[in-house]
């Protein structure tokens, strides 16, 4: 994977518009929070979106935010994005296995509600989705049919969509652009294999996207113009206790498994920035690549207590905490870095990513930030 500059180099940040690309990682409800961080980034006027990369609620908050800017701009998009997560919580009213008690409604609700989802856990374990859900019923597919007009989007959308899924049958990344995107997409980006019948889509079946991308960067390297990817994460990198009990031991476990496919990415981008900077290309092959610029936006204080089973938890209380949770974030991360869009990276990937020394001299000597 190397960050090809197939189109003009000329990214953001100078001197008007600021043009990101967002790459949104998936987490279920956790997605609230990914809500919170778009939702601030729409109040500024010089923050334009280019790409929108997405995996599981990563997708469908992006469908939702490029239909609201697509019928009404800024102001459409955060329109779109707040009436679907309160239509999602208007239906987890009745299906979310940790809803069925309203929340604060006795002493101890936090016992029954671990209760409720570890009972809901179990059966899910033991018997497929096409054992106890024959009839495959989801009701995101209708939330999102309500939502979006995938038609529109298909034929007039101008921001670039690219939308993860997990194949099967081969157990590969398939991304889906925007001239591709339908409901079935967005439902294929987050079907949850122990919940829901694998997507069919033109002959194969696929699964959540996060199992192999969680979300993809590659396709903002060679479809879009701007150089900066802003990350929004929900699912923690590092936790500083040793998970003790089963579900929090499974819990990291997914953590770390759908997080390790954009370290990868991560990494190759951090090799090609060093190419670049330490002057190693011969000329002939200098404009082949070009710097890629990322930040983060990371939910890890935010989610670090929160259960595995908040993920399924869509009561407006919990929803708006963490739409709340990601507007101050976002509003920190302005106040730091704003100027800094199409000139620099404002994460150290080999540090903060890799665990690998910083940057170095060209005399090989460690670079001091």
């Amino acid at each position: 994977m190397t960050a090809k500059a197939n189109k003009p180099t000329a990214s953001a940040g100078n001197g008007g518009v600021r043009t990101i690309n967002l790459a949104l990682q998936g987490g279920g409800a956790h997605g609230a929070f990914t809500w919170g961080v778009i939702d601030r980034l729409l109040d500024e006027p010089d923050i334009e979106f280019e790409g929108l990369s997405g995996t599981s609620a990563g997708a469908v908050n992006a469908v939702v935010l490029a239909h609201g800017l697509m019928e009404g701009g800024r102001l459409g998009g955060q329109a779109a994005l707040e009436d679907f997560w309160r239509r999602s919580s208007r239906a987890g009213s009745v299906w979310s296995p940790v809803n069925m008690v309203p929340q604060g409604a006795i002493p101890g609700l936090d016992m029954l509600t671990a209760a409720t989802y570890a009972a809901f856990d179990t059966m899910t374990r033991t018997f497929s989705p096409y054992e106890f859900n024959p009839y495959n019923i989801n009701p995101l597919r209708d939330l999102l049919a309500e939502s979006v007009d995938f038609d529109a989007l298909r034929d007039r959308c101008e921001t670039k969509l690219f939308l993860s899924a997990t194949n099967v049958r081969s157990g590969r990344v398939r991304v889906f652009e925007t001239r591709e995107v339908t409901v079935d997409v967005v439902m294929a980006s987050a079907c949850l294999p122990f919940l829901f019948k694998a997507v069919e889509i033109e002959g194969e079946h696929y699964w959540d996207g996060g199992y192999m991308g969680n979300p993809v960067l590659f396709p903002f390297f060679y479809n879009c113009h701007s150089r900066d990817v802003m990350i929004v994460h929900i699912n923690p990198m590092e936790r500083d206790d040793v998970p003790m009990t089963a579900p929090d031991i499974l819990n990291r476990i997914n953590e770390i498994s759908f997080n390790s496919s954009l370290l990868d990415e991560l990494r190759a981008i951090n090799f090609v920035s060093r190419l670049i900077d330490q002057q190693w290309l011969k000329d002939e092959y200098k404009d082949r690549l070009r710097h890629i610029l990322v930040h983060s936006v990371r939910a890890d204080d935010a989610m670090a207590d929160l259960p595995v089973s908040s993920k399924f938890d869509v009561s407006w209380p919990f929803l708006s905490r963490l739409r709340d949770l990601g507007r101050e974030v976002a509003d920190r991360w302005l106040e730091t870095n704003r100027d800094q869009i199409g000139k620099a990276s404002t994460v150290d990937l080999a540090g903060q990513y890799l665990g690998l020394p910083g940057p170095r001299q060209a005399d090989g000597s460690q670079q001091r930030d």
